[in-house]
């Protein structure tokens, strides 16, 4: 490797932190949800509003951050989100009602373009050959945040468990949510010193006209007569992108031309499935998710590292074995083996009865009020086989903020499931995730839109699976305790098995090909459908 090589995954690298701010930011805040619930008093849908406020916040960032990209440049705009992230960290983690909490929240999820603005950076500093591996980097770094967050929470958890004097000295059980979330001000700030060092896009340079900035950066990423060969191709290029005016009316008509109808449906039908399999729920809620199985707090928290180890590994595999097997097979696989997973833990949830005995009821009034526990006598030894049943009646005896208190308990002493299955269940659906449709989905859209609809009909498919994210998050846990675990997981599979009909039909294998191949790919499609059609009509005719 030499020194321009170096320098290009120099400056890739410190891009790449903010991917790992992103997945810390995205998965701390599981830890933090019966805490922040109990402090505030929140209710269902307030405490989806916590975990969403950060999808609303991308929703509008979306709306700008091309725009302000153009204006001060990558390298600036990666700035300003990282100022973002660290605000958001430092007043989540001072929140002192749950309307700031929010706010903050928010304010973090305007920095989520984080991601599309670090693939942007590296894809016009990086060489061509190193592109691929430098831009993969950035979905790596993701997990690699995510799987850190969940071990950070843990880390606390234990530490806050065990009683540890710098606990008690710091102050951090009866702050313990806030620590959780503080934790994240370091990267975050790390990450913004860092971008101090990195240089502006020299393709922003060349299109703003400052040509010796430009060149001066390019001297640091190539040879000399590379970088005079490669300043040159980028003026062209930027001269031939500025030939005339852009038209967003005319660019979001042809969206609707029977050339590009198949593309887009593909590219619609890919971004609603991924969302819709329920995989920002589960890692954004996975220790409320495995409490559900009345394993208990602990072992919750210690269940979600093996989600981000699983989470890291099958990211890995996934970057090793796109070029290697195709986007189809592991999109396929990833489906199919999601809904398999999936299903197990429909079967588990559907199977599983509660019901409190007289040692039930002890166990539990060493845990809480004596007097409150009592208030369930009514339901001693009577089965429920649905959890939403037994949630309602116990909240009617004891009150409902009384029962959000305690419910982790009063389900891990009353369920009877087999809690094994579900932790296969999910932890396989997390693999089958991360090893298809989770990063092969951002590929995919690079590259089956044509040239010509690409600035519109990409960031149109981001807005969908944003919009649909936000909602998912937003109503996991009301849709918990009103449907119930079973049809919550029974709608994520019907929505993969849907995904896996209609992609097994129409997504095409773009490995090795380029955008124009598979722009002909797609009209010839068209083509035959379209000579079917014709065929069947002419055979439908009356005979004179």
């Amino acid at each position: 490797m030499n020194k321009y090589t170096r320098a290009a995954f120099l400056y890739a690298s410190v891009v790449t932190i903010g991917g790992f701010v992103f997945g810390f930011d995205a998965a701390v805040i599981s830890g933090t949800l019966r805490y922040v619930s109990l402090e505030f008093a929140l209710t269902d849908i307030e405490l989806g509003n916590v975990v969403s406020a950060p999808a609303l916040g991308v929703l509008v960032a979306l709306l700008v951050t091309g725009y302000v990209c153009d204006v001060i440049g990558r390298r600036n705009t990666l700035i300003v989100i990282a100022a973002l992230y660290t605000v958001s960290a430092i007043a989540s983690a001072f929140a002192p009602n749950y309307w700031s909490l929010v706010a903050a929240r928010f304010l973090g999820g305007l920095a989520f373009t984080s991601l599309s603005m670090a693939s942007m950076y590296i894809g016009e500093i990086a060489p061509a050959k190193a592109r691929g591996k430098l831009v993969s980097m950035n979905q790596v770094m993701i997990v690699i945040g995510l799987t850190a967050a969940y071990f950070s929470n843990y880390f606390l958890m234990e530490a806050v468990t065990a009683n540890a004097d710098w606990v008690v000295s710091w102050g951090i059980a009866e702050n313990l949510w806030r620590w959780m979330l503080g934790v994240e001000i370091l990267p975050a700030l790390l990450w913004l010193v860092l971008l101090m060092k990195v240089p502006q896009s020299p393709r922003w340079l060349v299109s703003k006209q400052r040509y010796d900035d430009a060149k001066m950066t390019l001297s640091k990423l190539l040879p000399p007569e590379e970088a005079a060969t490669e300043f040159e191709a980028i003026k062209a290029n930027v001269e031939q992108d500025n030939t005339g005016p852009s038209n967003i009316k005319q660019d979001i008509k042809a969206l609707i031309k029977p050339k590009y109808r198949m593309a887009i449906a593909v590219g619609l039908i890919f971004a609603m499935v991924q969302p819709l399999t329920g995989v920002n729920p589960i890692l954004f809620y996975a220790p409320m998710v495995f409490e559900q199985t009345g394993i208990g707090s602990s072992a919750a928290y210690a269940q979600t590292l093996i989600i981000g180890m699983v989470s890291l590994l099958f990211t890995l595999a996934a970057v090793y074995l796109v070029d290697k097997l195709g986007r189809r097979p592991l999109v396929n696989f990833g489906l199919a083996g999601s809904i398999v997973c999936l299903g197990l833990c429909v079967f588990a949830f559907n199977n599983a009865t509660y019901k409190l005995n007289q040692d039930s009821l002890e166990k539990l009034a060493l845990l809480h009020d004596p007097v409150v526990v009592e208030q369930l006598q009514p339901i001693i030894n009577q089965e429920f086989v649905s959890d939403t049943h037994f949630k309602k009646t116990a909240a009617e005896l004891i009150g409902h903020d009384t029962f959000r208190a305690i419910d982790h308990s009063l389900i891990q002493h009353a369920i009877d499931i087999d809690a094994t299955l579900v932790l296969i269940g999910i932890v396989g659906f997390i693999a089958a995730f991360h090893i298809s449709i989770g990063p092969i989905m951002w590929v995919v859209f690079s590259e089956i839109v044509p040239t010509k609809i690409r600035g519109v009909a990409i960031p149109m498919f981001a807005l969908l699976t944003s919009l649909i994210s936000y909602f998912m998050q937003k109503y996991f846990p009301w849709l918990l305790n009103a449907l119930g675990a079973d049809q919550v997981f029974l709608s994520y599979a019907l929505s993969a098995l849907i995904g896996l009909i209609l992609l097994s039909r129409y997504l095409p294998e773009t490995k090795g090909k380029s955008i124009e191949q598979v722009e002909q790919w797609f009209e010839q499609k068209r083509k035959q459908k379209q000579q079917q059609h014709l065929a069947q009509s002419k055979s439908t005719q009356p005979l004179n």
